[in-house]
């Protein structure tokens, strides 16, 4: 058997991709710097987003922040119309955790209104074995439960308090997934979410940040083989 790869698959192999997040604001520039890069461009609609596809083989997939729910964007171009849309302001739970500690806010578009971060040890895995592992497991047990309550009752206090219209979630998704089913979120986990965001350590600091990027364009930028 020939296991050489044809010339398309080789192609392919060779294709790399990269996220970038765009604010709305910025989009006319960065979709003018793409064109100047990889050449003229095609638009066509894709899953609720646009396609544009470059002369040189590049393509990148744009798309909004969230649904148009009723309130498309303005304007008179593809481009235009959906830098109006992630311009709009959408009421966002931020709702960043990770072992360790926690972050929540409840921004208006990119501003944050309000917003609380704390710490919560939970300690690593061990390798001990027999009793000494069990006790370990079920100290960090603990750990972990103390830290979703923690998150979960300022969370639903903080978003209780004002218009929360999607989660954003980050961190850690296991534990995020149980912040959301406690009791007292019960009033808000049923809000659709935006993407995952990758977060490494919730505090105040990242919840600026964190709110900017969910109201930002996702672009998936496939570079030419």
């Amino acid at each position: 058997m020939d296991r050489r790869a044809s010339a398309p698959q080789q192609r392919q192999s060779r294709a790399s991709s990269r996220t970038a997040l765009v604010p709305a604001s910025r989009l006319s520039g960065w979709v003018g710097r793409f064109a100047k890069s990889h050449g003229p461009l095609t638009e066509e609609p894709d899953d609720g987003g646009i396609l544009l596809r470059a002369a040189d083989g590049a393509s990148a997939l744009l798309k909004a922040p969230w649904p148009v729910d009723g309130r498309p964007g303005r304007g008179a171009t593809d481009i235009e119309r959906l830098a109006a849309l992630a311009g709009q302001e959408r009421g966002l739970g931020i709702l960043l955790v990770r072992r360790g500690g926690f972050a929540v806010a409840v921004a208006s578009g990119s501003k944050v209104l309000e917003s609380k971060s704390g710490n919560r040890y939970v300690q690593s895995r061990t390798a001990a074995g027999g009793q000494s592992q069990q006790r370990y497991a079920r100290r960090r047990s603990n750990q972990a439960d103390a830290l979703v309550d923690s998150t979960a009752e300022h969370a639903a206090r903080i978003f209780a308090s004002h218009r929360v219209e999607y989660i954003v979630p980050g961190g850690d998704r296991a534990l995020v997934d149980l912040v959301l089913a406690q009791p007292s979120m019960r009033a808000v986990a049923s809000r659709s979410q935006l993407p995952f965001l990758d977060v490494q350590e919730p505090k105040t600091a990242v919840l600026a940040k964190a709110a900017s990027d969910a109201c930002s364009i996702r672009i998936l930028v496939t570079d030419p083989a």
